[in-house]
């Protein structure tokens, strides 16, 4: 079933009223089976074109990590404003730009961080279409070597590259601030790496990306710590300013060297900034598509919560708490309290500290748990977005309180890529 989420919404979505809006995920829901995991349709709409709105004219290309299903990445390619996808492996960028009978192939396909497949590498230089489709990323001339060695330049499809450029910011007394990806951090060091793209046969520089983590996936107001709040808003004005500075420094000088043909930035939580930065020509976004918990410690925009699972209750250990099967759906980064599921509905319900999200089950408390009946629903939202479609088959598709299909995941493809 064809996803339509052309149109954005004419009224305020249901999910802004949680007493009405999960129960009618559980009515949609209640023929079928937990563990499962929803999305509504109209709550997906909503971020789609909010997405859209904060990039202001600036092109998303869809990450596809974020997602993880083709039927939504198909969906979402398809709308004005969206150009593209931005694949986590090598694999995954082959499958989705080969496309099938069912799901279109992605004509523009840029993997996000370097592979060393070896396979995948070989089937990409020798495939005409493929090598037209995909982008690879390189940070450094080895691996560039290790593509060589795989395919000689002289018996291959010319390869597309984008350079990563390091985004993060070298804090003076603080240190390293974002995530720990290209070495490639001066305007100088990118003109050095893209010369050595030039120079060599079986490449083609077309692409520039800089995800600054330490301002697209850091909120700025933590509940309940507001100095903190506060430092993560200093840091992320300094590092914006200085970014802003260096990336179109980098870019410029880059582009003395190759025509690019895009040059990549931010993220959900970055893309009024990064929009603002005139170095770049399009963002990268997707979790803001599915709304999980982590962007309810973002001051600057709040997308719906449209994708959410449920876990039944299997037990009642005491009369005011109940235990649901499994749960343990524990999201990357940090190992911390704000990475695991966040219980929704019933309201009031809460994890128990000494255990919290356990692989096999997963007791809650609260002014509510002792209402829940063996049998009953409790439904979570997960930290991060497409770390979800790791644990379920497929989403269930509501619309107007009713399931209207699903959406296989990855997973429910057969397909695990990472």
């Amino acid at each position: 079933m064809p996803v339509d989420l052309s149109e954005p919404l004419a009224v305020e979505g249901s999910w802004a009223h949680p007493a009405t809006y999960w129960p009618a995920l559980t009515d949609a829901t209640s023929h079928l089976e937990t563990p499962l995991a929803a999305i509504d349709l109209d709550a997906l709409r909503h971020n789609v074109h909010d997405l859209r709105r904060r990039a202001s004219g600036t092109p998303i290309r869809v990450a596809s990590k974020s997602v993880r299903s083709r039927r939504i990445l198909d969906a979402v390619t398809a709308l004005d404003g969206y150009a593209g996808v931005l694949a986590f492996t090598l694999p995954e960028a082959l499958w989705l730009a080969a496309g099938d009978d069912e799901h279109p192939p992605q004509h523009d396909v840029v993997v996000g961080y370097p592979s060393v497949d070896r396979a995948a590498i070989a089937r990409l230089a020798s495939s005409p279409e493929l090598a037209a489709r995909v982008t690879l990323m390189v940070d450094s001339p080895a691996q560039l070597d290790l593509i060589d060695a795989v395919a000689a330049p002289d018996r291959r499809e010319v390869l597309r590259v984008c350079l990563d450029l390091d985004a993060s910011w070298h804090a003076p007394g603080l240190g390293h601030l974002g995530v720990r990806r290209s070495p490639v951090h001066t305007a100088a060091q990118a003109q050095s790496l893209a010369r050595s793209i030039a120079a060599r046969r079986g490449f083609a520089l077309v692409g520039v990306m800089s995800y600054e983590a330490q301002i697209a996936g850091v909120g700025d107001d933590v509940p309940g710590q507001a100095a903190r709040s506060q430092v993560i808003r200093w840091m992320q004005r300094r590092s914006k300013d200085e970014l802003l500075e260096r990336r179109g420094l980098a870019v410029t000088a880059v582009r003395e060297v190759a025509d690019l043909e895009f040059v990549n930035g931010g993220g959900t939580g970055s893309i009024e900034y990064t929009a603002s930065d005139p170095a770049v020509t399009e963002i990268a976004a997707g979790s803001g598509l599915f709304g999980p918990h982590l962007f309810d410690t973002y001051r600057g925009f709040q997308p719906a919560p449209a994708a959410a699972f449920a876990l039944s209750v299997v037990r009642k250990p005491t009369p005011h708490i109940a235990t649901v099967l499994g749960g343990g759906w524990i999201a990357s980064g940090p190992p911390a309290r704000d990475r695991v599921p966040l219980p929704v509905w019933p309201q009031g319900l809460r994890l128990l500290p000494a255990e919290m999200a356990g692989e096999v089950q997963t007791p809650v408390s609260g002014k509510t748990a002792a209402a829940l009946a063996i049998g009953d629903r409790v439904w979570f939202r997960h930290c991060k977005a497409g770390e979800l479609s790791e644990h379920i088959d497929r989403f269930i598709l509501i619309h107007s309180g009713k399931a209207v299909g699903d959406a296989p995941t990855y997973r429910g493809e057969g397909q695990t890529f990472l």
